[in-house]
């Protein structure tokens, strides 16, 4: 669950500012709700697309339901 600044503060703090895990969830809101969003929203998910694109993508080292943090071996 993401825990961090909201929409609110973010909208005053350049992209350049926002750490990866702000990015990741706002881009994945975005773009789950994005057949709803206005041209401003569809400004700003733009906007955190390009920033995670100019940081080389978003690294994905993280447990998740489908494998934790650490390969095992069979």
């Amino acid at each position: 669950m993401y825990v961090g600044r909201d929409m609110t503060e973010l909208d005053m703090v350049a992209k350049k500012e926002w750490k990866d895990s702000e990015l990741a969830y706002f881009h994945q809101s975005f773009q789950q709700i994005a057949p709803y969003l206005n041209e401003e929203g569809t400004t700003i998910h733009r906007e955190i697309i390009k920033e995670i694109e100019s940081r080389g993508g978003l690294s994905n080292d993280g447990a998740s339901w489908e494998r934790g943090t650490t390969p095992k071996v069979d």
